[in-house]
């Protein structure tokens, strides 16, 4: 591509040399004396104007200065842009605690693109992948960053304009923590620290003096969300029965004295005060009707920040209904939505647009003053965060514009990522099949449910009766081979969908036929079905060669041992079926009991829509899978 010189006079933000060094190849411009002339100035709104011959741009922040150069035309032309954001605060959190850890590199790729769209703010989330001197097991063989790594991204955000800013755990979401048996001992349950131990604030000490130390943010998120059976394990044992939520007041006073101590400002989500009053655990737990009990008010410390969280409706006055329960609270709330990369191996944009388009509607009515959307990586991160670009970019245009407009997204994501953003929407076609019915406000990841579905327990049959899934997952390759061709810089994440599509086509094949087959004796079928498992093992096996790739090119390596792990057993469950189906094809055995016994539905609601299944565990067998007394 060639570059648009033009020539920056005025007032540029500090180090904006070094940001446009790095911004240059996706904006299309280069600096030169002999440029078109670009006058720049700080002014209270973003504005870009031009009568064709030069241009002025106003900024009031630095992330604004690199969205107004991004819609500077090229090469210039009469154009008259004036944007106010809706939020002062605007941005995107990054799951790093899934197995997946974006490796320093693709950080900063993910600033970079931040810059562009105008978002000024971002966290990874670190349960415990982020490095505690006194605690070696913390994070241990988990890809962990260093001290240093994360100041040197601090650095790289600043410079962009980005506020970076620590997220972690300080209640619940520990399991990985609280595995090691030097650290069992902290441990209410599995998965929830035991509050009222003065070893537990000890460690929480350690956590937050590492966590906030990279940072020039006093910001701080300390988590505490779905803790669930707080107070009802070893802490009920060791104190007696109490009030949960007089366990968790207590134990966030002690939090904060200690966020106090280091001059930090803690947020948290919200959704414990609403899930202890019966908010439920979907939707965020914020179920109901009723405004927040006297008690969940008075749980809440002045001192905090609470982040109310929610991504699965569409409609606005849900979101709306929730922020007026979040007004009784005497502090700010802040909204978390979601980009949802957490529901398969395919991100589920299906859900993602409306349910933004909905929810930063109802924000902005509210008045809320920071927004950020999460990009979770639920069960394995199995989506690559490639495919959170989308919806970072709408994120930024609904903050600038105030609205969603399909046509004007589509050319500022080919302006910002360089790519088409209908390729990357059509990702989620993978999801579930054009007519089938659904549940609106639940994910049907079928790509996940297809893949890791055994081929002799054959669990969703009866969910699936009647669908061409083989012809759907087959019609998808070549789209995602020209996707390949058509987006270059993203080639990698569409090889690894097309190759995903395959190994689904193939597999399918087999899911549509084998069950019947046995019952109806047809031992040809069976032969053919047979046949058709060495090139499906094979596509498996070429699937997991660039999923690896794909994996290892935004990714630390670790954690992909679970992927390896999943697809090895897909594989050698396909072998397994061959080998049986051939077994019963020539007259050996004259059944095979889990083909042959009638199925039941597992997704299909009554009324005849389906719904999700993101947990592996669940969808590969009915017998036990993980350990269990």
């Amino acid at each position: 591509m060639n570059h648009y010189p033009i020539h920056l006079t005025g007032q540029m933000p500090d180090q904006w040399r070094e940001a446009f060094s790095e911004l240059s190849g996706d904006l299309g411009l280069t600096l030169s004396e002999k440029g078109a002339e670009v006058l720049c100035e700080k002014g209270g709104c973003l504005a870009v104007t031009s009568d064709g011959a030069s241009a002025r741009v106003t900024w009031a922040e630095p992330a604004q200065f690199y969205r107004a150069l991004s819609l500077l035309p090229r090469p210039l032309a009469a154009c008259d842009i004036r944007q106010t954001p809706r939020f002062k605060t605007v941005g995107v959190m990054f799951d790093c605690s899934r197995n997946a850890v974006l490796k320093p590199e693709t950080v900063r790729f993910f600033l970079q693109k931040m810059s562009l769209m105008g978002l000024n703010f971002a966290m990874l989330y670190t349960e415990d992948t982020y490095t505690l001197p006194e605690q070696p097991y913390f994070g241990y063989k988990r890809g962990r960053y260093t001290c240093d790594e994360l100041k040197s991204l601090d650095d790289y955000a600043h410079m962009l304009g980005v506020e970076l800013c620590p997220c972690i755990q300080t209640l619940g979401h520990l399991k990985r923590v609280l595995h090691w048996p030097a650290l069992a001992d902290l441990g209410d349950n599995a998965d929830v620290l035991l509050a009222d131990l003065d070893e537990t604030y000890d460690f929480i000490d350690q956590m937050i003096r590492a966590a906030s130390a990279p940072f020039r943010s006093r910001r701080i998120h300390i988590g505490m969300d779905e803790a669930y059976g707080v107070g009802l394990g070893r802490h009920l044992d060791r104190f007696g029965y109490e009030d949960p939520r007089s366990i968790i007041g207590r134990h966030l006073r002690r939090v904060l004295d200690i966020t106090d101590k280091y001059g930090l400002e803690p947020m948290m989500w919200s959704d414990m005060y609403f899930h202890l009053d019966g908010g439920g655990r979907t939707g965020g737990g914020y179920g109901g009707s009723d405004m927040p009990s006297d008690k969940a008010v008075a749980a809440v410390d002045p001192r905090v920040t609470l982040v109310y969280w929610d991504y699965y409706h569409a409609k606005e006055e849900e979101y709306a209904r929730v922020l007026k329960k979040h007004s009784v609270f005497p502090v700010p709330t802040v909204f978390a939505g979601g980009i949802w990369t957490w529901a398969g191996p395919a991100p589920a944009y299906q859900l993602t647009v409306p349910n933004t388009v909905a929810a930063l509607s109802a924000c902005m009515k509210a008045g809320v003053d920071m927004v950020f959307a999460t990009c979770w990586g639920d069960n394995g991160a199995e989506t690559n965060l490639l495919t959170a670009l989308p919806g970072m970019q709408l994120y930024g245009e609904m903050t600038y514009t105030g609205a969603y407009d399909p046509a004007a997204l589509a050319a500022r994501f080919q302006r910002c990522c360089g790519a088409d953003i209908q390729a990357f929407l059509d990702l989620s076609r993978l999801n579930a099949l054009p007519d089938m019915p659904v549940d609106p406000g639940d994910p049907v990841d079928l790509a996940k449910i297809m893949l890791y579905q055994d081929p002799l327990a054959e669990l969703f049959e009866a969910d699936t009766a009647g669908l061409d899934l083989a012809g759907h997952y087959g019609g998808l390759v070549p789209v995602y081979a020209r996707y390949a061709q058509e987006n270059p810089s993203y080639r990698l994440l569409f090889d690894f969908y097309g190759a995903l599509a395959h190994a689904l086509s193939l597999k399918c094949a087999w899911h549509q036929g084998a069950a019947e087959a046995v019952r109806r004796s047809d031992r040809d079928r069976a032969a053919a079905l047979a046949e058709g498992l060495p090139a499906a093992i094979d596509a498996v096996e070429t699937l997991r060669a660039v999923w690896r790739r794909l994996w290892e090119s935004t990714n630390r390596p670790n954690g992909f041992e679970v992927i390896d792990l999943r697809l090895g057993g897909v594989a050698a469950r396909l072998a397994t079926a061959e080998e049986r189906m051939r077994a019963f094809a020539n007259g050996v055995s004259n059944d095979i009991p889990e083909l042959s016994e009638p199925s039941l539905p597992f997704l299909r609601r009554p009324d005849g829509a389906l719904h999700g299944l993101n947990i592996m565990n669940e969808i590969v067998s009915p017998s036990t899978y993980d350990w269990t007394w």
